[in-house]
């Protein structure tokens, strides 16, 4: 059975794959609101590389709660 940590990080690292595409897609299109959308992902990617700075194996329960308010913000 998996250990919490790693769903979180299952869920963590499917949702930052779908980001980074969206990201890609966005970056081919030259219109206003696809800039806006690519910044806001890029700061939603920043966030996630900010609060996972000292790794996984360094998870306390605040960073992990942290992660979950970030898995539940829409786009």
């Amino acid at each position: 059975m998996l250990k919490q940590t790693d769903e979180l990080k299952n869920r963590i690292e499917a949702r930052k794959h779908e980001l980074m595409a969206k990201y890609k897609e966005l970056e081919a299109d030259a219109r206003a609101e696809s800039r806006q959308g690519r910044d806001r992902i890029k700061a939603r990617l920043d966030d996630l590389e900010t609060t996972l700075k000292d790794g996984w194996e360094k998870m306390s329960d605040s960073v992990a709660s942290k992660l979950n308010s970030w898995l539940e913000k829409k786009d």
